[in-house]
């Protein structure tokens, strides 16, 4: 199955990865926890928009592919536990 937003799923999580290394950083450094805790929220609000590109993906792609061949309710069903284990 081809999800279209692979490769922009891919580079955001490069820059999260990125990001997360630089508060690693900032924690060595002894930045102020205000700084770091600024920071942990910029990567949580990035972690939460790549969540909701995969989330469109899948719906936009696996549940439409589900459903024309016949094998939504196992679809629904793996995916409903995915979104217990992400809440």
């Amino acid at each position: 199955m081809v999800h279209k937003n692979r490769k922009n799923v891919a580079d955001r999580l490069s820059k999260i990865e990125g990001h997360v290394r630089g508060i690693r950083n900032m924690v060595e450094e002894d930045r102020t926890c205000s700084d770091v805790l600024i920071q942990i929220a910029a990567v949580r609000s990035a972690i939460d928009k790549v969540a909701q590109i995969v989330l469109e993906d899948h719906m936009e792609t696996c549940m439409v592919e589900a459903v024309k061949s016949g094998k939504a309710e196992a679809y629904l069903s793996e995916f409903k536990e995915a979104l217990s284990k992400f809440f």
